[in-house]
């Protein structure tokens, strides 16, 4: 029996085995919570698929983030299948390449556009949407990234979009708490999956928050995935409108003294 025995959700994300959606899903899974999976499209269906299948998914479905259709269409057939929903993870995040590159102020009105409305917009649709499914409360949350908070070389407009996405948690937070809805986000640092493969410099920013990181170390899939247990657990049950840094430490240090040296140097 694991602490999310009984318990029943929905993740939006999981792309493939080496990504922080993984993660917190095998997480869950490992205990003892039900989990319904969606795809972007059918070519992600290949990927996704097997990893539902392997955690005894009854319900893989393909959703469209920025289609509200294709949302309602999944709770819909979410509560047919599993009925109460306890948990929804948001793991959803794009920009095109050409806004990652360069400098920001190159942005597309295009690009900006899609940025947010996929990374940060459909946060605020899944959570209206999930809202009446969540009749006994529960536990929403997002994944964001410290280029939220810092300018990060090559993050440019999926920093905005992450900024835009972790103010839209606190108003959720306000608006749902009253239904005993938690929202919140984890903004994990780095990790090498293949999704930040699209950032630029990735060998560099592990290194960086290493040397920084006040634990000395990269944060693990693992790492994150435990705090994603959190979260959706009752552990968190007083937790609401909170970005929790799983980076180990990076955020809160300007330059240790380790980095400071290797830069010097």
């Amino acid at each position: 029996m694991g602490i999310m025995t009984g318990k029943k959700g929905i993740i939006f994300g999981v792309s493939n085995t080496r990504g922080i959606a993984y993660g917190i899903a095998n997480e869950l899974f490992q205990a003892g919570a039900d989990i319904a999976f969606t795809y972007a499209n059918e070519a992600m269906e290949k990927r996704v698929r097997p990893i539902a299948e392997s955690m005894n998914a009854k319900l893989i479905e393909e959703c469209d983030v920025t289609n509200e259709e294709d949302i309602k269409k999944v709770f819909e057939k979410y509560a047919k299948t599993y009925g109460d929903l306890d948990f929804v993870v948001h793991a959803v995040a794009f920009a095109n390449r050409d806004d990652l590159t360069g400098e920001f102020i190159n942005t597309s009105k295009e690009g900006w556009d899609l940025a947010l409305g996929v990374s940060a917009y459909s946060l605020v649709s899944i959570s209206r949407i999930a809202q009446p499914y969540m009749k006994n409360g529960g536990s929403i949350f997002a994944l964001t990234y410290l280029g939220s908070e810092k300018v990060v070389a090559n993050y440019n407009i999926m920093g905005v979009a992450k900024a835009a996405l972790e103010c839209s948690m606190r108003y959720l937070a306000d608006n749902l708490g009253k239904n005993n809805i938690r929202v919140n986000c984890i903004s994990a640092g780095p990790v090498k999956t293949l999704a930040a493969s699209a950032v630029g410099g990735l060998n560099k920013m592990l290194t960086a928050a290493q040397l920084k990181a006040p634990l000395k170390r990269n944060v693990t899939l693992e790492d994150i995935g435990k705090a994603g247990l959190f979260l959706a657990s009752d552990l968190s049950t007083g937790v609401t409108g909170e970005v929790i840094h799983v980076d180990c430490g990076c955020h809160a240090v300007f330059g240790s003294i380790d980095e400071m040296n290797a830069m010097l140097s």
